[in-house]
């Protein structure tokens, strides 16, 4: 008897998922720094253009070199942010948990992706691709703007962030 195989692909598996209750995606991204700007109507239109996926613990979310396309939000499980250093050790960046988000530089510059994503724990996400965005904000440019001032928020935050870091690396 030949033991059988079974790969887990998202790509397959999620195109037949039920959709996202709408009230909880809405409390999801009005707590979200970028989106605390958008009444309940500019949520149930943004709303239309997230696509959910579910990944299994251990599978890849996206790969350190992989386009950046969207923007992440959990909204279930836990997720590692991991990059090799110098030896080809991985080393663990950040992790994030329920209601958190990451990947918000993608939809700005659509850069390479600079760490993988691993999901640490069976996960339930939703994502807004770059595309979708920018149809959107061409659509409903002042909800656009609104996000768009909200990304900018977060660079700036975490930006402000990592300088007091290597602030107190450099000189404490």
């Amino acid at each position: 008897m030949s033991e059988t195989k079974v790969v887990h692909s998202n790509f397959w598996v999620n195109f037949f998922n039920t959709p996202t209750e709408e009230a909880d995606l809405k409390k999801t991204l009005k707590s979200i720094p970028l989106f605390k700007e958008l009444t309940k109507r500019d949520l149930s239109a943004l709303i239309k253009i997230i696509h959910n996926r579910t990944f299994v613990a251990g599978e890849y979310i996206f790969y350190k070199g992989d386009p950046g396309i969207g923007l992440y939000l959990i909204r279930e499980g836990e997720v590692e942010m991991q990059r090799e250093n110098s030896s080809n050790e991985k080393k663990v960046l950040a992790s994030f948990g329920k209601d958190d988000f990451f990947g918000e530089l993608a939809l700005v510059d659509g850069e390479k992706r600079s760490a993988s994503a691993i999901a640490k724990s069976p996960c339930k996400i939703s994502i807004i691709f770059k595309p979708d965005l920018d149809e959107f904000i061409e659509k409903y440019p002042r909800k656009g703007i609104k996000i768009l001032t909200g990304i900018s928020s977060i660079i700036a935050l975490r930006l402000r962030v990592l300088n007091e870091d290597y602030f107190n690396l450099q000189y404490k």
